[in-house]
């Protein structure tokens, strides 16, 4: 890649020449929070928010609704009409330069007439990472990058996940009693966490790519996987089940949904053409993958999810897919939901054996954020997988 040209004018990393770090910041997080309205809706592209600004003041704001639709920048551009002549553009990722389904966002902004543009976060994908800033540079435009960088890097952990390594991003979400199990000994799981944060999980469904359980929480639960929010229905992620023998039953409910193709069941690549049939019958994708010990291999079905647009993946059980998610250490967070219940050691706890004989060997998270969420306890949780 041709080195970027450096700035015209000075403009300092994250400060806007002449403009106050705070006002710069202000600006961003008017940007940022147009980006939030396209969480979980513009996969596989990144979510991304601009607003124009002149004199001080917002006068064009856009963010990226979904793929192939028109991109952040020149939806504020669209909006701020001639004055953004002269103007400041804010985004929260780089702008791209080569044609896609949509013309690249740097001529756009040049044929504008912006004066400055100001990114937070760069954008690795290949035909971007950089370009974008430089055509932008060579064209007069003064480049100011990093201005509330860590938090536009984590709306889009997704994308940037994707591009880096061809892998989603993975949460694992977990119902839990305060003493770790998720069912009593029958089996009995519901309800162990409370209305408000079962709402809170369809909110969470409600902005991923897909949502993945193992056939023994379908037939045990016998789950919908749909998104069910306060406010009606929301988006329905892609549903995946793992059944790796094919044998799932056809009055499951996750075959009676909305879109039947949008169910997707994952069996090992050399079950019958029989097997594959009886479970296609209900209109679902199925998918062959390798197997791998006594079920299938992980790693090939999360790439083949990014191949299918699906950068984020919110993995709900069981405790053997969970155990078998940590063993291969593919995921990136755990949202965990304790209720202020317990049920013993007779209970089912929600993650399967991973073997360990010394503490030393225990997997290491990082907590980001314990939330009371009605009468029980949301925490966030980072694992520190390479």
């Amino acid at each position: 890649m041709t080195p970027p040209v450096p700035p015209r004018g000075n403009a300092a990393p994250g400060n806007p020449e002449g403009r106050p770090p705070a006002q710069a910041e202000r600006f961003m997080r008017a940007a940022l929070d147009e980006a939030h309205k396209g969480l979980g809706r513009t996969h596989p592209n990144p979510c991304v928010g601009a607003v124009v600004v002149k004199d001080g003041k917002v006068v064009g704001k856009g963010h990226h609704a979904q793929a192939g639709a028109l991109h952040a920048e020149v939806v504020a551009l669209g909006e701020a009409g001639a004055l953004a002549r002269g103007a400041d553009l804010y985004t929260t990722l780089e702008p791209c330069d080569h044609f896609g389904k949509t013309p690249p966002c740097s001529r756009a902004i040049l044929d504008a007439g912006v004066t400055t543009v100001v990114s937070a976060s760069m954008d690795p994908n290949p035909l971007v990472n950089g370009k974008g800033l430089h055509r932008l540079r060579e064209g007069g435009v003064r480049v100011v990058t990093g201005v509330l960088k860590e938090e536009a890097d984590a709306l889009n952990r997704p994308f940037f996940k994707a591009m880096r390594t061809g892998l989603p991003y993975l949460t694992l979400k977990v119902a839990s009693t305060l003493d770790g199990k998720l069912a009593t000994l029958s089996g009995d799981s519901q309800w162990v966490s409370g209305e408000a944060a079962r709402a809170d999980v369809h909110a969470l469904r409600n902005v991923v790519d897909a949502v993945l359980v193992g056939a023994g929480t379908v037939r045990a639960d016998n789950p919908q996987l749909t998104t069910r929010l306060p406010s009606g229905p929301g988006r329905n992620p892609l549903r995946v089940v793992l059944d790796t023998e094919g044998r799932l039953p056809l009055e499951a409910r996750v075959f009676h949904q909305a879109e039947p193709e949008r169910t997707v069941v994952v069996s090992a690549e050399d079950v019958s053409q029989a097997a594959a049939a009886r479970l296609s019958s209900t209109g679902a994708r199925v998918w062959g993958v390798p197997r791998s010990g006594q079920g299938l291999e992980l790693q090939a079905l999360l790439r083949r999810l990014v191949e299918d647009g699906a950068l984020h993946v919110l993995a709900e059980g069981g405790a053997r897919l969970f155990a078998s998610l940590v063993a291969a250490r593919l995921p990136d967070e755990l949202v965990l939901y304790l209720a202020p219940k317990l049920l013993g050691g007779d209970g089912l706890s929600w993650l399967g054996p991973l073997g360990f004989k010394a503490m030393g060997e225990a997997v290491q998270l990082t907590l980001e954020e314990v939330t009371p969420v009605g009468s029980d306890v949301r925490v966030r949780a980072r694992f520190g997988f390479p």
